[in-house]
């Protein structure tokens, strides 16, 4: 048992080095060069980006306000029980939207920037 112990032991420390000098040598620093920024498929994907969020930005509200009203309806319609459930739903809901429209808007800032 002891000799488990011992070899478990050692791989878990191998592998953790092995994991660490991996992530070392990905974190390196690359130089990218400036020909990728006129690429195609570079100008295509900000392009693509920035329509996204937009769209995100715009549904993401309607489609919470449409579920807070379904889940209106549905906790007026339902026992003390499940009342608590439909609140909790409709939080999350709300959460949910100013969560996706952060991000949406973060992430146009961000792309902002490289412009």
């Amino acid at each position: 048992m002891n000799k488990i112990k011992k070899r478990l032991k050692t791989l878990w420390g191998r592998l953790g080095a092995t994991l660490t000098v991996l992530t070392l040598t990905l974190m390196q620093p690359m130089t990218a060069y400036a020909a990728v920024t006129d690429s195609q498929i570079v100008k295509g994907t900000e392009n693509l980006i920035k329509d996204v969020t937009t769209w995100l930005m715009v549904l993401a509200p309607v489609a919470a306000g449409l579920l807070i009203i379904y889940f209106c309806i549905r906790r007026s319609a339902s026992d003390e029980m499940d009342q608590k459930k439909w609140n909790n739903r409709i939080v999350v809901a709300v959460v949910s939207c100013i969560g996706a429209v952060l991000g949406s808007a973060t992430l146009n800032l961000i792309l902002g920037y490289y412009k």
